[in-house]
């Protein structure tokens, strides 16, 4: 996954009476955007291969969704969809993805075409989307999403 761990930046700073500090920062602005798009990679699959114990561990206890119908999912249904075959993907390319860090909240931005049914009938189609991760405790879970089917 190409993290960059341990990585640290020297930060020089002038205090009030003009004395010079330095202080020692992790540089993982780039560390986490790498690993947000492998967690966003890491769900594709998921899906793919109907893999619910990924799923517990990437979605928050609290997550909501909102899917391409404008229907707001959670936690458990959406692992219930996925379990029961109401959700069943066969293909996604993703597209490109953007990510902005705001402390210990994230917001990833991407699209995807796909080919996919949802409770027997066809959704397959290119899809944009948003999901907010946030770190809690030192993991990286996500706590929202939501997923717009465009138009052909």
């Amino acid at each position: 996954m190409g993290k960059l761990t341990g990585c640290l930046l020297l930060i020089w700073s002038i205090g009030a009476f003009g004395q010079t500090t330095a202080k020692v920062v992790k540089a993982d602005a780039v560390s986490v955007e790498q690993t947000l798009m492998q967690m966003e990679r890491d769900w594709v699959q998921a899906s793919l291969k109907k893999d619910t114990a990924v799923m517990e561990k990437m979605l928050a206890d609290d997550w909501a969704g909102i899917d391409f119908s404008g229907k707001t999912v959670t936690k458990a249904q959406a692992i219930a969809d996925l379990k029961s075959g109401a959700a069943a993907t066969q293909s996604v390319d993703l597209g490109d993805m953007k990510v902005r860090v705001f402390g210990n909240t994230a917001v990833v931005t991407g699209s995807d075409t796909e080919k996919s049914t949802y409770k027997g009938k066809d959704s397959s189609g290119k899809y944009v989307w948003t999901d907010v991760f946030a770190n809690r405790n030192g993991r990286w879970q996500a706590v929202a999403s939501q997923s717009v089917k465009l138009e052909k």
